[in-house]
């Protein structure tokens, strides 16, 4: 079997926080701190240790479509008018971006693969040692104004993720609000899309993530727990998906037994008959 390697998109979806320690991981030590009240700072420590090892349900879950996905060859990402128009209008925010930050930055093409991730960022600014992800707007409505309305852990992994690819020490995150393409406006008041006439730094708002060490040590464990994970549900699906020995046997059996049909007798061989004479 193939090494998984996780997209820096999908780490978020790992680094979900379990509700208890996975049941694989309970030794007769752990089930006595488990049913302890108070714990010492030391047992606090392994319990914490079993935890970070444990993936969530969620994760659980995240992992078995992946499976289902190599298994059937299908991609399972849906597509919206919102993505569209994140891809369409790429181009356009990266110029809002450099124009209000004062940047001279051009689109990534560089995909970069180790420490079990993978990715292509957006931007990367190697004088700054810093990154940025584009997230185009939807339109006003979606647009944050704060940096309060930015903050999304899946987003933070995937900055996480791009840092350690790229050796950053930074990632930003910003959302730029551009004018929606009119065939994808629909039924939505024309005014939420159409937003030219608004400040250009009115229609920018960034986020940053610095680097964290002891987060990015935590990524490795949970994609550790998560291919070894991968590897059961597949080797499940094997075992439980095949032409099982029963089903072959049962049918050899079934011919062995089964009333043996009539064969066809071979025809008598034809009989010379006399004919009457006519004439």
């Amino acid at each position: 079997m193939r090494e998984i390697i996780f997209r820096c998109s999908s780490i978020g979806k790992l680094m979900t926080e379990p509700v208890t320690v996975d049941p694989e991981l309970v030794t007769d030590e752990i089930a006595e701190i488990q049913a302890k009240k108070k714990r010492t700072d030391e047992e606090k420590a392994i319990l914490a240790d079993a935890k970070a090892r444990t993936l969530s349900e969620g994760a659980k879950t995240y992992i078995r479509g992946l499976v289902a996905q190599e298994i059937f060859g299908v991609d399972f990402e849906v597509s919206s008018r919102a993505m569209e128009k994140g891809i369409r209008c790429e181009g356009e925010s990266i110029a809002l971006l450099n124009r209000v930050r004062g940047l001279s930055l051009v689109k990534n093409t560089e995909r970069k693969t180790a420490h079990g991730l993978t990715g292509e960022c957006d931007l990367f600014n190697s004088q700054a040692l810093g990154g940025h992800d584009l997230k185009t707007s939807w339109s006003i409505g979606t647009f944050p104004i704060v940096v309060a309305d930015c903050v999304d852990s899946i987003y933070e992994w995937q900055m996480r993720g791009y840092i350690r690819l790229w050796n950053a020490e930074r990632w930003y995150v910003d959302y730029a609000l551009v004018n929606t393409p009119d065939d994808l406006i629909g039924y939505e008041p024309i005014t939420m899309h159409f937003v030219d006439h608004i400040p250009e730094h009115h229609r920018l708002t960034s986020w940053v993530v610095e680097r964290d060490l002891a987060k990015e040590a935590a990524m490795d464990i949970k994609i550790a727990a998560a291919r070894t994970y991968y590897a059961q549900v597949l080797e499940e699906f094997d075992r439980t998906h095949q032409l099982g020995a029963a089903v072959v046997a049962n049918a050899a059996k079934t011919s062995r037994h089964a009333t043996p049909k009539p064969q066809p007798q071979p025809a008598a061989p034809l009989q010379a008959v006399a004919l009457p004479e006519l004439f």
